[in-house]
């Protein structure tokens, strides 16, 4: 799922390639994304909330927003694609 998962990702971070972010939050987006293909019956919030405690944790203030806004549209995305 990792290459699905880039995918999604790399679409809806404008102008990011997903080998070219920061490890930490590669890999939250990654895992994230997994997630919310492998798991739509989770809650799009949990998810992100998830990937966010890490990146609070682990990253700085603006790859928090950076991860919320991408997972946020990669979820409407796939809730949309879905219906």
């Amino acid at each position: 799922r990792t290459g699905e998962s880039d995918g999604l990702i790399e679409r809806h971070a404008e102008h990011w390639r997903v080998e070219r972010m920061a490890a930490v939050d590669r890999n939250s987006l990654r895992g994230a994304g997994a997630e919310l293909i492998a798991f739509p019956s989770t809650p799009r919030a949990v998810v992100i909330n998830e990937a966010l405690e890490i990146a609070r944790k682990f990253s700085n203030p603006e790859s928090v927003q950076f991860i919320n806004g991408v997972l946020d549209s990669v979820g409407k995305d796939l809730e949309s694609a879905r219906s």
